[in-house]
């Protein structure tokens, strides 16, 4: 190898690339062999290695060098300042000595030669603005001359040669009328051409229309040429969409035989449209110097003279379709994305075509300007029109531009990107009235309202399946914010129907008949009714469940689909020119720019996305339901959060008309509780009772439960065997955390304890919302356990709330029964797993003799209850 390739090197960025070329060796031959390949490798580290030494000890050398050259920096420093001052010094000198040597006659002589020499440079400057105040003074006879000859190219020449004048006269009494004199003259020689010009242009006569270009070019009106040029054009286009009448707008009735829908007659008009861009592609660049922005400003124009406007046609559109105008304005959306697809081509076409020849003739075409925009003449032209789009363009040599320097995607997208923010309340409308329509339907089964709630909750689902499809049709994903909000309350609203309808409707409909014969359960005293009614509540808590589980499944089909539009986006933001979101420039700019990109999409997808750099951690459980359903740790967080809610209170309604209709009995039972005889007994059972007439003293018995108690109790104890017969079936296991009066750490214990050997919360996972389609089934004897607790729970909260606190009055016999009554209940109550504090503080305080109950609220009550009970006792007057 070489010097010269080791020194090539520095000639290349990528050294993969030097690699390859010194190995390939320049050759145009087929691929060297291994052997050879191997051999020049070989050579090559060789040469590096030699190089890479060479290179070691030339640094080591200079460094060396450096080293030993610093120290003599300073004193070199000081050399040349002392130098520099000697050098300022006989400067001095020689310039005193010079003074010296010139005589006083030559110096007042050169004196005089500068004095002569700027007496002429300010008479030629005062020649100069003699000169041009000379040509003001004849200047509006001149052009006045040239227009009536017809001469407008020497008039717009003239004009030319006297604007540049005009900085003359700045900050003088004289500019303000000269710039008078200059627009009025300019606005003839408009005038004068006006006509002409629009008869070249209809006639289509392009050397014409380029020589007119030119002159309006001088006078600085290339954009009043422009207005003339676009509104010629554009006649025909907005006539026609005036003219139209729009049957689905409302501006016409449907029966009227001239009506058309709008996307139909877009169609029809986008044709149209799409052959005068087509026309004018092979026309403008044979005018303007600037053909691609030139079509541009064209194709805005007819955008912006519209009346009405697009945006008033689209708001019309959706006001006439009311709920289902997402439908139509996705229909019209999608007929102008592929419209502007073909624009795009057309100028893709003129941009590679935009090449000088196709300039104007520079002979005929004003000096070019570095600058794309220059600043407009103060005045309103007469060419101006109302809704006209004046071109901001100005003149320059003609060059290919990038997509990205039009803004003609941005005008035919922008009455659009009100719609797509709205996204989120549209897509709701369509599907409340999807939801009207499946509540409303008719069925078979109005009867049977579990099976009712499964064909339904089946159609609600597939309702939605197509919401995520016009999200991504009409918002290309910037609207899933909108998109999960719609499909969380349309769910919410639909489940909140069912609920409120449990304790309305479903007592109305108690038909469907019992599977469990009176013989298996005839001593826990239920009726007929109350066992239907059971049936029907146990069902339709299934149907709950059912409905939960398809719930998690069409969310986790919907963070799939999330995920896929968050794939879109990351790709889109890492490598936009391969990964576009839209095949529209401009139209993804103002997706980008609007109110759709927030923080709060950007969350959502960052949630959902596998590959995005987040954790799983779920966020605290907000109050109310939410945390009955939240979903595993490790495990994405939720989606549809008040559906989910809305599971809870619908399974929590159902459980708490399921435990009005087991302790119906017992509650019976408790009504005359407070009204029973025993409480105003006679006598005190803690005095000591003896024999009459002697002093033989009688031994105290515990006093027995009352009748009523004792029949609660056995009630209670018949509870499980209901359970018992019931505990296959899969609606009692289904959300047990929303089990009314249930404590949470005593659900879980009763939830892990039969799953020491699976992972840790698989119960919790399978008993949650967000589980797989198929939980596994909890043990029943857990179910059971929990289902009794909150039925003891909910009993005792009834009797310590609603039921002991009736009790007007206590006697001391009284006081002695109700305690008895307490005790048994608490031992029945934690048979069954259940605790109250409530309980265990009216048995204590009614336990208390007068003494300890006065004493205690002289020192003040400590709680509610024991203020009843001091009223009860006489403790305090009521």
């Amino acid at each position: 190898m070489s010097t010269e390739t080791i020194a090539s090197l520095e000639e290349y960025d990528d050294v993969v690339s030097w690699i390859n070329d010194v190995l390939d060796g320049g050759e145009d031959s087929d691929v060297p062999g291994l052997t050879e390949l191997d051999q020049r490798v070989t050579g090559l580290v060789a040469s590096l290695d030699i190089a890479c030494e060479d290179t070691s000890f030339q640094l080591e050398r200079i460094i060396d060098d450096v080293s030993r050259g610093v120290p003599r920096l300073t004193y070199d420093l000081h050399f040349m300042r002392d130098g520099a001052v000697s050098l300022q010094s006989a400067l001095l000198q020689v310039r005193q000595r010079s003074k010296s040597v010139v005589p006083p006659a030559t110096s007042t002589a050169l004196d005089h030669l500068k004095t002569l020499d700027t007496m002429k440079r300010n008479m030629e400057e005062a020649r100069e603005v003699l000169r041009e105040a000379e040509s003001w003074s004849t200047l509006e006879l001149e052009v006045t001359s040239l227009l009536a000859e017809q001469n407008y190219a020497k008039a717009a020449e003239r004009l030319s040669e006297a604007n540049k004048s005009m900085v003359v006269f700045q900050n003088t009494p004289e500019y303000d009328p000269r710039r008078t004199l200059m627009v009025n003259l300019q606005n003839q020689l408009e005038a004068s051409l006006s006509s002409a010009l629009v008869s070249a242009i209809n006639a289509q006569d392009l050397p014409t229309c380029r020589h007119y270009f030119s002159i309006f070019a001088h006078i600085q009106r290339e954009s009043e040429f422009r207005n003339y040029y676009n509104g010629s054009k554009r006649s025909p286009h907005t006539s026609a969409w005036q003219e139209a009448k729009m049957s689905d707008c409302g501006e016409v009735t449907r029966n009227d035989p001239m009506a058309t829908t709008f996307a139909t007659f877009l169609q029809r008009w986008y044709a149209s449209l799409l052959n005068l861009l087509n026309q004018e592609r092979t026309t403008i660049p044979a005018i303007f110097p600037d053909p691609a922005q030139s079509l541009s400003g064209l194709f805005t124009s007819v955008l912006s003279s519209l009346q009405p406007t697009y945006s008033q046609r689209l708001s019309g559109l959706v006001a006439q379709n009311g709920d289902s105008s997402l439908r139509e304005l996705i229909t019209v959306f999608k007929t102008t994305e592929e419209f502007a697809g073909s624009v795009e081509k057309v100028f893709e076409k003129i941009r590679y075509s935009a090449t000088p020849e196709a300039s104007p003739d520079p002979a005929n075409s004003p000096p070019a300007r570095s600058g794309v925009h220059r600043r407009r003449s103060s005045r309103m032209s007469i060419s101006w029109r109302p809704g006209a789009r004046p071109s901001t363009s100005g003149l320059g040599v003609a060059k290919s531009l990038n997509a990205e320097d039009l803004d003609w995607d941005q005008e035919l997208f922008q009455p659009f990107l009100q719609f797509q923010t709205e996204y989120g309340s549209l897509e709701r409308r369509i599907l409340d009235e999807a939801l009207h329509s499946i509540i409303t339907s008719k069925s078979a089964h109005e009867r049977d309202q579990a099976r009712l709630l499964r064909e339904r909750s089946v159609d609600v689902l597939g309702a939605a399946e197509e919401s995520v499809h016009r999200c991504t049709s009409f918002t290309y994903g910037y609207g899933a914010v909108g998109l999960v909000q719609a499909l969380d309350g349309y769910f919410q609203a639909f489940i909140d129907m069912w609920t409120a309808s449990v304790d309305n409707d479903i007592a109305k409909t108690r038909s469907v008949q019992s599977t469990v014969s009176e013989s298996d359960l005839a001593d826990l005293d239920y009726s007929q009714e109350d066992w239907d009614y059971f049936q029907t509540m146990l069902h339709l808590l299934s149907a709950t469940r059912a409905l939960s589980e398809r719930l998690t499944g069409f969310e986790a089909k919907l963070r799939s689909q999330l995920a896929q539009i968050a794939t879109k986006f990351r790709l889109a933001r890492d490598s936009p020119e391969h990964f576009p979101l839209t095949s529209i420039k401009g139209e993804a700019q103002m997706l980008e720019q609007s109110a759709l990109n927030s923080a709060e999409l950007h969350a959502l997808l960052e949630g959902v996305d596998p590959e995005a750099p987040h954790d799983h951690q779920q966020p605290p459980p907000t109050p109310g339901f939410r945390s009955t359903f939240a979903s595993a740790p490790g495990s994405p967080a939720p989606l549809l959060l008040d559906a989910r809610s809305s599971v809870g209170s619908l399974a929590r309604a159902c459980q708490i008309s399921l435990q009005g209709t087991i302790l119906s009995p017992l509650q019976k039972h408790l009504a005359a509780y407070p009204s029973s005889s025993l409480w105003n007994a006679p006598g005190d059972p803690k005095a000591r009772q003896t024999v009459a007439g002697t002093d033989l003293q009688v031994p105290t018995f515990s006093t027995s439960p009352s009748d009523i108690v004792q029949r609660v109790a056995e009630g209670m104890l018949n509870l499980p065997r209901l359970f018992e017969v019931y505990a296959d079936d899969d609606a009692l296991s289904f959300s047990l955390a929303t089990l009314p009066n249930l404590d949470q750490e005593m659900l879980k214990s009763l939830v892990e304890t039969p799953a020491a050997a699976e992972p840790p919360s698989s119960h919790m996972r399978r008993a949650s919302i967000a589980a797989p389609p198929k939980p596994a089934a909890l043990d029943p004897e857990a179910v059971s356990s929990a289902w009794l607790a909150s039925l003891g729970q909910t009993l005792v909260l009834h009797l310590t709330a609603d039921v002991l606190p009736q009790i007007t009055k206590l006697s001391p016999a009284g006081a002695a029964q109700l305690v008895s009554d307490l005790e048994y209940l608490s031992n029945i109550l934690r048979a069954l797993n259940t605790a109250s504090d409530d309980l265990e503080r009216w048995k204590q305080y009614v336990a208390l003799d007068n003494g300890q109950g006065r004493k205690l609220l002289l020192e003040g009550a400590p709680d509610d209850i024991f203020q009843s009970v001091a009223e009860m006792r006489g403790w305090t007057a009521r």
